[in-house]
């Protein structure tokens, strides 16, 4: 499936304030696809021709709800190894694509466990495509019309059958800390 633009997720209570305020921009396509079925959203998503692709379809919503839940002592283990499957099943079979960028709204108003997820777990493995933004005040916000001119350059997010399965093994507080190195 080819791409053409810059795909760009946006997560959080405020996502439909973004996407509203990015509606009618020039060089944006903005689609609200948060319900829909996972296959036709990355449909529309590959189908779109502008150069910056926002939406709110997050392939990997199910396996980031089972990693805080599992860690917040609501659900099991193969929970989450079912959602991690799932999501590869959908990557290999062309029926998810991972965005470029994730904009994450307030993040420093989700739960703790969230936040891990965010900054630790999904963060870890480009820590410069996750985008912590405040939400829109209005429909004439330009935050994140701002933050899209200004994408980071980075490497991009590894093959999700790389790091998926590893999920359990990446604790909330401790993701990352076991590849640092100590400086003397």
């Amino acid at each position: 499936m080819s791409r053409t633009g810059t795909i760009v997720a946006v997560v959080g209570s405020a996502s439909d304030e973004v996407l509203d305020s990015l509606d009618g921009v020039d060089g944006i396509e903005a689609l609200s696809l948060r319900d829909a079925e996972p296959a036709l959203a990355t449909r529309r998503i590959a189908a779109a021709t502008r150069p910056w692709i926002v939406h709110d379809a997050d392939p990997l919503e199910h396996v980031a709800a089972a990693w805080v839940e599992l860690f917040e002592e609501r659900s099991t283990l193969g929970t989450l190894e079912l959602e991690v499957q799932q999501a590869l099943e959908h990557f290999a079979g062309g029926t998810a694509l991972m965005p470029d960028y994730y904009i994450v709204l307030e993040p420093e108003e989700a739960s703790d466990t969230w936040r891990h997820w965010w900054c630790g777990a999904l963060g870890h493995r480009a820590p410069r495509r996750i985008l912590p933004s405040r939400a829109p005040d209005s429909p004439r916000d330009r935050a994140i019309r701002q933050l899209l001119r200004a994408l980071p350059a980075s490497r991009p997010w590894p093959e999700p059958a790389s790091w998926l399965p590893g999920l359990p093994f990446e604790i909330p507080d401790r993701v990352g800390l076991r590849d640092r190195v100590e400086e003397d």
